[in-house]
């Protein structure tokens, strides 16, 4: 009878297991790799593995088309100077396709090539030769602010410590309204509804009026940085320093600039003219108080 229950004690624990190695296998990460260096590539396939990732290489822009139109990926990895072409071609495809995440590996440092890929929707950029350490971090930072990411903009959105959200959870600035418990940002055809809008949550007529804006999480959060300093200008160190705080991720200076210029070219009707953030010459940036 002992025997009996200790088999069958040992044949619970043994499922257990197999299915926590099962749920272990469906959570692992898919990561694409576009690197035409045979060695560079062996030695990050290596590492990603080792770190728990799924990896997928190619080495040409032509494979990693016939990849990305058949597969979707976590996160991806492009070098930019290719035989065929350039990563650029490839991050054009993929953020057409989703929102994965995209992190240029480069052999130029220079601002013209990385603001070239941040623009066009990559999330960072690393110089070769890097440490495997500090990509596997970045990564990593990239994976978590990315993740969920209406569920990390609520997070950052709480309308209790969103200063002037209200009852009904909504700010309103110009043509914008922003509906903090909803975490969704909308702009209006004219300011005089939004103006309405912020008093009573709705406005006959104004749905017609109204489209959303698609922002990713730290665009979401930045604009809830402005929103909570409205009226006071904000250092490029400060809105630094509170994104780390609101997300635990570390964003630099260069990826800074690309993201308020995101953020313009989806909130404001001029985006070379800023009417919402603005621009305050040597000292920072500011979102001004309603008169």
């Amino acid at each position: 009878m002992l025997q009996l229950h200790m088999e069958i004690g040992w044949q619970e624990i043994l499922l257990s297991f197999v299915k926590y190695k099962g749920n272990q296998m469906d959570a692992v990460k898919e990561i694409f790799l576009l690197e035409d260096d045979k060695a560079i590539a062996m030695g990050l396939v290596y590492s990603l593995e080792k770190e728990g990732y799924r990896v997928t290489h190619a080495e040409s822009v032509k494979q990693a088309m016939e990849v990305l139109a058949e597969r979707s990926f976590a996160f991806c990895i492009l070098d930019i100077n290719l035989p065929d072409g350039n990563g650029y071609e490839v991050c054009k495809a993929i953020k057409a396709k989703s929102d994965t995440p995209v992190l240029f590996l480069t052999a130029y440092d220079d601002e013209v090539n990385v603001i070239m890929g941040l623009e066009l929707g990559a999330d960072d950029y690393i110089c070769k030769p890097f440490r495997v350490r500090e990509l596997m971090a970045r990564i990593k930072a990239i994976l978590r602010r990315t993740e969920g990411t209406r569920g990390g903009a609520n997070q950052a959105a709480d309308s209790n410590c969103v200063i002037g959200a209200g009852d009904e959870g909504i700010v309103c600035i110009q043509n914008l309204c922003i509906h903090i418990k909803e975490a969704k940002v909308y702009k209006f055809s004219d300011s005089a509804t939004s103006g309405e809008v912020s008093r009573t949550g709705e406005k006959p007529g104004a749905l017609e009026s109204r489209k959303e804006i698609e922002l990713t999480a730290m665009e979401y959060k930045l604009l809830l940085i402005f929103i909570n300093n409205r009226g006071v200008v904000l250092s490029r160190n400060r809105i630094l320093e509170d994104i780390w705080d609101v997300s635990g991720d570390f964003v630099n200076d260069n990826t800074l600039t690309v993201y308020i210029k995101r953020l313009r070219d989806k909130i404001e009707d001029d985006p070379a003219n800023p009417q919402i953030i603005k621009t305050v010459r040597g000292l920072g940036y500011i979102l001004e108080k309603e008169e």
